[in-house]
């Protein structure tokens, strides 16, 4: 009798444990998951390491024609190939020093790479430059490019600084990593570190102000409800990051922003007339 009770309680346990496995599981209805699974959001995500290091080589490109547009003729080699490691991965570098990481320059050689070809480029045939900045076919696809890098960067180092930050008076750490990703975004306004707080005196540039926002908006959905029935809440909100980048970026390079103009009576008066 003793052994029968045994085998029908492990027959009833077994039953209900298979009857646990066959129930259906729930399925959470993400309305924006065609957003990171289109061809187009694979683009934006970097999902192939063929689009991430074609995005990387322009954005150390945009980064050392900047760096060449700026540094006179006549600086050393040196200077100039510094100042393009420090272009493209200034904020790279910053951030991971604030949480006791590795700077991305000697963390990634991937960017080495990238910087020296973007140096060679530059500096071997300076025609590129301008022909970047008279075609628009050319300019477009590259500031595309250099902004979806630049949004991968403010959120892995956002997401990072998450990580390795502990909450205080939060469940999460707040201020934190949304100034994490903002430096990280800035690029190498801040470099060289003598410049102490100048790029701030006269207020923030665009970069800046994108940055600030992309990482506040990022950290913030991850992080609050806002993410819920969201199945790849860090792949959603890193589009949209881009997305916001991208505009951006070229509202900024063709000055389509709209500008605060003082119209006076007299020049009233001439129009109309």
């Amino acid at each position: 009798m003793g052994l029968g009770k045994v085998i029908n309680a492990l027959g009833k346990a077994v039953s209900d444990k298979a009857e646990e496995i066959a129930a259906p599981v729930e399925e959470i209805n993400d309305a924006t998951a065609w957003l990171v699974n289109s061809s187009f959001g694979e683009f934006l995500l970097l999902s192939t390491k063929e689009i991430k290091y074609m995005c990387m080589l322009a954005y150390a490109f945009m980064a050392a024609k900047k760096v060449f547009s700026k540094v006179s003729p006549t600086a050393s080699t040196s200077y100039k190939f510094v100042s393009c490691i420090l272009a493209t991965t200034g904020g790279g570098t910053l951030v991971p020093i604030f949480f006791n990481g590795i700077p991305v320059s000697l963390a990634q050689d991937a960017y080495m790479i990238a910087i020296f070809i973007s140096y060679c480029v530059n500096h071997y045939f300076p025609i590129v430059r301008d022909i970047v900045d008279l075609s628009p076919y050319f300019k477009v696809p590259l500031i595309a490019m250099f902004e979806i890098q630049r949004a991968y960067v403010v959120c892995t180092l956002t997401a990072a600084a998450a990580v390795k930050i502990p909450p205080s008076q939060f469940s999460f750490p707040v201020f934190g990593p949304i100034m994490c990703g903002a430096v990280g975004g800035c690029g190498a306004a801040f470099f060289p570190l003598s410049l102490g707080l100048d790029p701030l005196y006269t207020g923030m540039t665009a970069p800046m102000i994108t940055a600030l926002f992309a990482a506040a908006g990022y950290h913030l959905f991850l992080n609050t409800s806002l993410s819920d029935g969201s199945v790849v809440a860090s792949k959603t909100a890193q589009f949209h990051v881009a997305v916001f980048f991208i505009a951006s970026g070229i509202i900024s390079a063709y000055g389509l922003s709209a500008n605060e103009t003082t119209i006076t009576k007299e020049e009233t008066k001439k129009k109309s007339e």
